[in-house]
């Protein structure tokens, strides 16, 4: 735990009781604050008082003279309208931000920051792992792993870096952002009920750059128009930082490209992309991005390839999790939007795809030009009869409600087409809640399952 000494003898009010709300109050707390903390529901409240924490209702008078309201990320600060406390802070004048804020102000570390709308959760664990493979000291956290405030602390950036996955939520609570390295994947559309726009949403993005300077690398992405717009506005920018661009649409002459398999430093072949825990073009993203920002860190290239070539993947990202009479199983919960569900479809050719849940706006329709590739499509949840609509009678499918009865039902369709290299996907394109606590419950519900059902028990234990 880092305790956050710079705010000895002050007040400060925290919302949002779960793992990082419960962190900063910890933080706070052994700084020498006084801490005043609440949720609006009963359960993280009864959480927090469990654990010894006393909850107060965050009205305007309670927070009248607090240094400062320590935000959980989940929390509505602009859209669609701000929560009440937040709203109560404000006309309180008590400045909002959160638990990486109070890091940096602690601390003024050295921080690699990761974000975009799909693939930041890989790119931070592999960036991390390749860091640590090579000997370097670091910690992982933010929108990964654990709560920032709960890492180990380091003084000096020789005992050790901090890896952050940022969220547009987390970006937007940390005004004093500045990273070493700042890595921005790519801009789709997501979180608009949150920030009220694209153009918002990644205008949030664009600040994992903010208050860069000489030393500093930029990483970004410039295969999407928002990414490109962001790309050449550094460009223009009077900055002494360094900018690597990266693609995987097409070799760059300047910059890092994962192309046709293969991965290009300034034009030049480095290395081939075979890793099987990293399938698919989006991954060669992750890749890519991850490579520039360890040769940014000054790793060497065949330090970064063995530490590629370690990694084991991520839980609930086209993770391998069983082989069931020769079909394998591919647990891609974290797929809660069809952009991400695009990437997993994209990776194989014979899928016998599980799909729906909580429908994000737009549905599954974005994915037709990937229809060809599913050979059946076995829908539970909320979205299940507008997914079967939407795939009409370009895909073979079947409403099954259930998990357990749309893996059945993959599996009885995959043994009868006795296809090659056939594989049942759980990437769903949909949150999870109207079934599942979170899309971490659902992807170890499927791994559950498919260890039931396995005939592979080496695969089924991966």
């Amino acid at each position: 735990m880092i305790a956050l000494t710079h705010t000895r003898g002050q007040t400060w009010a925290v919302f949002g009781l779960a793992r990082s709300g419960l962190a900063t109050a910890r933080a706070l707390i052994a700084g020498g604050a006084e801490v005043r903390l609440w949720d609006d529901t009963e359960a993280s409240r009864a959480a927090a008082a469990a654990a010894g924490f006393q909850p107060m209702q965050l009205h305007e008078a309670a927070l009248v003279g607090c240094a400062g309201l320590a935000l959980a990320p989940g929390v509505p600060l602009t859209h669609p309208v701000p929560n009440q406390v937040v709203a109560n802070a404000q006309r309180a004048g008590v400045p909002i931000i959160g638990d990486i804020e109070l890091l940096l102000r602690e601390l003024k570390p050295a921080v690699y920051g990761i974000t975009g709308t799909n693939g930041k959760s890989t790119t931070t664990a592999l960036l991390a792992h390749v860091l640590k493979a090579a000997g370097r000291p670091m910690a992982m956290g933010g929108n990964i792993g654990q709560a920032v405030l709960d890492l180990p602390r380091f003084e000096r950036e020789t005992d050790g870096v901090y890896v952050i996955e940022m969220s547009s939520f987390q970006i937007d609570l940390t005004p004093g952002w500045q990273a070493r390295i700042a890595v921005l994947l790519n801009i789709t559309p997501d979180h608009l009920d949150r920030h009220g726009s694209m153009d918002a949403y990644a205008a949030i993005k664009a600040r994992i750059f903010g208050a860069q300077g000489a030393g500093d690398t930029a990483v970004i992405g410039v295969d999407d128009d928002h990414c490109r717009a962001i790309h050449a506005a550094l460009l223009s920018e009077k900055s002494s930082r360094s900018i690597v661009p990266i693609s995987i649409q097409r070799v760059l002459e300047q910059g890092v490209s994962a192309v046709n398999g293969k991965l290009y430093d300034n034009g030049k072949l480095v290395f081939a992309l075979d890793f099987p825990a990293l399938p698919g073009a989006h991954n060669g993203q992750n890749i890519a991005a991850a490579y520039a920002a360890a040769r940014a860190a000054g790793l060497e290239a065949d330090a970064i390839r063995a530490g590629i070539a370690s990694f084991p993947g991520l839980k609930h990202r086209l993770q391998r999790v069983g082989s069931i009479d020769g079909i394998s199983c591919i647990n891609d919960s974290k797929a809660t939007n069809a952009d991400s569900t695009e990437k997993a479809l994209a990776a194989f050719d014979n899928v016998y795809w599980i799909a729906g849940g909580k429908a994000k706006e737009g549905g599954i329709a974005s994915l037709k030009p990937l229809f060809p590739r599913i050979r059946r499509a076995s829908l539970i949840g909320e979205a299940a009869t507008d997914f079967a609509a939407t795939l009409g009678s370009s895909v073979p499918h079947a409403l099954c409600g259930t998990l357990d009865k749309a893996l059945d039902d993959a599996l009885t369709a995959a043994r009868r087409d006795r296809i090659q290299d056939a594989v049942v996907l759980l990437s769903p394109a949909c949150a999870s809640y109207d079934q599942f606590r979170s899309f971490e419950h659902r992807g170890d519900e499927f791994i559950r399952l498919v260890a039931e059902r396995s005939t592979d028990e080496q695969g089924a234990a991966a």
